[in-house]
């Protein structure tokens, strides 16, 4: 046989992507021709007088965007009255809308979902349009000190105070190519629009020479900062109770819709007993047909202490079938995530965001004493 089956499939891949390349010249040219636009001024990008921070990549698929929002949340709850802003990927609804007690991933999307049941305080919303999302969600709560854009790094309409790329140790941008040939977005050189580059799902024994070495290649600019984070598991929890849940000496069912579950099955196999995996599709809504197969493999599953495990993500979705879930008795885990800083950086990551949104809030009540002195004069 002239190919292998391996090889057969390779020269079959290699051939399909390179009929696509045609068709990466033409949408890089357009968003080339987008973002000229913008740089030069002929498209304009509104600043608003709230601090902004935008949190995004340029790649499709999942970077970590969502723990790093987390960060941020915790990094300023406590201190400033925060919002996001997600388009809501997924969601059944349009145009803008505000989490309040009545709302379910179906209205906000899922990752939207996962802040608004995390965070208390927290004021989450939804728009696919940033431009008019903001003003709308200042006038609804104005007493919004911070708004976290997620997943608006090729929103150019609005131009945020503070811009955080995102990149993947794994495929990162400069390794990348444009859609559909590659997984870019926009071309590589978007990077430079960035004020901090975060190069994320590390190791977390990585060197610091490879960090060295991955730095030279983004080659960031003279006024951009480049930090490097990890995946750290944090303690699970009950899903109806919120009580923390002990997962050593259990056998878990892993019931997941994320795109790559292979990090998480490891973690669980080395913290668990026997791991058996149901996958779904990313951002799946889980179906009364999925129900049943989630129900009939524990069920069958003959093994002690059993346990059915999950991501925040996940939970946020399946928070739609919970009583339903609660009638099973069966013990529901999420297993939440977060980020961490590495190479005793996370200081100096703080420093550059709360820095940031002082000067903007400072530099704000600066420009309103000043309105109010002129006008009384």
């Amino acid at each position: 046989m002239f190919f292998g089956r391996h090889n057969g499939l390779h020269y079959i891949f290699s051939l399909f992507r390179f009929l696509l390349y045609p068709l990466a010249l033409l949408y890089g040219a357009l968003v080339w021709l987008r973002n000229r636009l913008y740089d030069t001024g002929f498209s304009s990008s509104i600043e608003f007088d709230v601090p902004v921070i935008s949190v995004g990549n340029l790649s499709v698929g999942g970077t970590g965007k969502t723990p790093h929002i987390e960060y941020l949340v915790r990094l300023l709850q406590y201190q400033y009255q925060v919002a996001t802003m997600s388009r809501g990927y997924k969601r059944y609804t349009q145009g803008f809308g505000l989490a309040d007690a009545n709302t379910n991933a179906l209205k906000i999307g899922d990752e939207p979902m996962q802040y608004h049941l995390k965070f208390s305080e927290l004021i989450v919303c939804v728009a696919e349009e940033r431009l008019t999302g903001i003003p709308q969600l200042l006038l609804n709560r104005p007493q919004i000190d911070v708004i976290l854009l997620d997943d608006a790094y090729q929103h150019r309409s609005v131009k945020p105070g503070l811009n955080i790329l995102i990149t993947d140790l794994s495929n990162p941008f400069y390794k990348d190519h444009i859609l559909p040939f590659g997984r870019l977005r926009e071309n590589r050189g978007a990077y430079k629009r960035a004020d901090v580059i975060i190069v994320s799902k590390c190791p977390a024994d990585i060197t610091l020479t490879a960090a060295n070495e991955v730095e030279q290649h983004i080659n960031p600019l003279p006024d951009q900062q480049v930090f490097f984070t990890t995946i750290q598991y944090d303690a699970p929890y009950d899903f109806f109770t919120q009580e923390q849940f002990s997962i050593k000496d259990t056998n878990a069912i892993l019931v997941c819709c994320i795109a790559r579950p292979e990090p998480l099955e490891k973690y669980l196999r080395d913290n668990t007993g026997d791991v058996h995996v149901l996958s779904y599709p990313d951002h799946h809504y889980f179906s009364e047909k999925d129900l049943e197969e989630i129900k009939e493999t524990y069920n069958n599953w003959q093994v002690p202490n059993k346990i059915i495990i999950t991501t925040e993500k996940d939970a946020a979705r399946l928070h739609l079938h919970a009583d339903k879930l609660k009638e099973w008795g069966i013990p529901i885990i999420v297993l939440p995530i977060k980020v961490a800083v590495l190479f005793g950086k996370q200081h100096a990551f703080d420093t550059i965001v709360t820095t940031y949104i002082e000067k903007t809030i400072s530099e704000g009540n600066e420009q309103g004493d000043s309105a109010a002195s002129t006008s009384l004069s």
